[in-house]
């Protein structure tokens, strides 16, 4: 059977999240995207914890269901996200990390330890002063089975590989614990793709995961799976051992509608493209400051493969545009207008689920249940006929499936203005 999952997801205890993102919400939408694991988020929260303990059911295999749940369409699957802020080699660091947990008697005892270093309460996603490497150790004292995944690898400021706090390798970040990272997490604005031109990350499986703060975010990107019977073990073994019999594919943004694909700086409103960046020697034109180097300059930095060569042990990726997007643009209007939430609640009732409607369904099918336009717009985007314009420097990019977007203005030196 496959399984779609979402590992890393908040609370509405973490900032700038929606109060929606409850566990009540989480099973509904999970439902609607067509998402059967998704992650807790936020276990280091104590008020969130509570909730997880009163509200969630163990099934006895390291997974959850919602207690008043009539059916396990849904699981649960413990997880959170910390942010380490700490000096190393003389730098400041600052990396995010996803942190998956066997049972709730593992999550108390590693909760218990982490609030002697910082505030649980303040944050769903707490702010730490703790070494990447001491927070694994950690992890794995607590339990065996704990497992660790840097999030978002290659964003700028608060990423493994990020270009302002980050390191140069996993080597770099965790030391002699570095044979226990097993898995990276692309984030939006990079792809496996990209991933794959670094030889070193062909040991390490790639997720992929939503980082929602509401719940029409949940599934943006996802990791999809194959099994008889799922469990917390069969999924964290099938990413340790990067086992393509189970682990399928990762379902990817198109990586240029991440908010820092490309280099650039928002209050002056430039994007720069790699190769336009190091013609600059990365500082901005029009304020004289370095500029933000986004994940595709960064990406070139480490890279020792061309663009566009495949490991032989590479796992598939699928891109996709949510629905909610394709929807909008058919129509002409913004994607969270109340035409767009109607027509999308109209094409779940009638096609099953979000990514049964973007994976799954012929193009006869789909026919049935949307008008011809939204139809074109899912065959285009399976194509990957899409127009793009990178984001940066926590700017979105822009994805269209119907039209060539117009591009960047050039001026005579060749900078790129939005």
């Amino acid at each position: 059977m496959r399984y779609i999952c979402d590992f890393h997801i908040h609370s509405k205890y973490s900032r700038a999240t929606s109060p929606q993102m409850d566990l009540d919400n989480l099973d509904k939408w999970a439902r609607y995207k067509g998402i059967q694991v998704i992650g807790t988020g936020d276990f280091t929260h104590p008020l969130w914890f509570k909730e997880i303990k009163s509200k969630l059911e163990p099934l006895g295999n390291g997974l959850f269901k919602l207690k008043k749940s009539l059916d396990d369409d849904v699981f649960f699957i413990l997880t959170a996200e910390v942010s380490c802020i700490y000096t190393k080699a003389g730098k400041g660091r600052r990396v995010h990390l996803v942190i998956f947990m066997p049972d709730l008697e593992s999550v108390e005892k590693f909760n218990a330890q982490l609030s002697l270093t910082g505030n649980l309460k303040a944050d769903g996603r707490p702010m730490l002063g703790m070494d990447s490497k001491n927070i694994l150790k950690l992890a794995l004292n607590v339990s065996p089975d704990a497992f660790v995944v840097p999030a978002h690898a290659w964003t700028p400021w608060y990423s493994i590989f990020g270009s302002k706090s980050g390191f140069n390798s996993i080597e770099e970040c965790f030391d002699e614990l570095s044979p226990k990272i097993y898995s990276i997490e692309t984030g939006l604005s990079s792809d496996p793709l990209m991933n794959w031109r670094l030889s070193k990350l062909d040991q390490v499986s790639f997720i992929s995961c939503s980082d929602a703060h509401s719940t029409k975010n949940l599934g943006r990107e996802a990791t999809v799976f194959e099994f008889e019977n799922i469990s917390y073990q069969s999924i964290i073994k099938a990413l340790k051992e990067k086992d393509a019999e189970h682990l399928k594919y990762t379902i990817e943004f198109f990586p240029e509608e991440g908010k820092y694909h490309y280099d650039g700086h928002r209050l002056c409103n430039i994007s720069l493209t790699p190769e336009e960046t190091k013609k600059r020697n990365g500082i901005c034109p029009v304020c004289g400051k370095p500029l933000i180097i986004g994940v595709m300059n960064r990406v070139d930095q480490l890279a020792d493969r061309p663009e566009g060569e495949k490991p032989n042990n590479a796992i598939y990726f699928k891109s996709i545009v949510p629905l909610q997007e394709i929807i909008a643009e058919s129509l002409g209007v913004e994607k969270l207008s109340k035409k767009v939430e109607e027509e999308y609640m109209n094409l779940i009732n009638k096609g099953g689920s979000e990514f049964r409607i973007l994976l799954d369904l012929s193009e006869n099918d789909l026919k049935k249940v949307a008008n011809e336009q939204i139809v074109q717009g899912i065959i285009k985007m399976r194509r990957g006929e899409v127009s793009k314009i990178a984001g940066y420097d926590g700017v979105y990019g822009k994805i269209s499936v119907f039209k060539e977007m117009a591009k960047p203005k050039v001026n005579k030196q060749g900078l790129l203005f939005k």
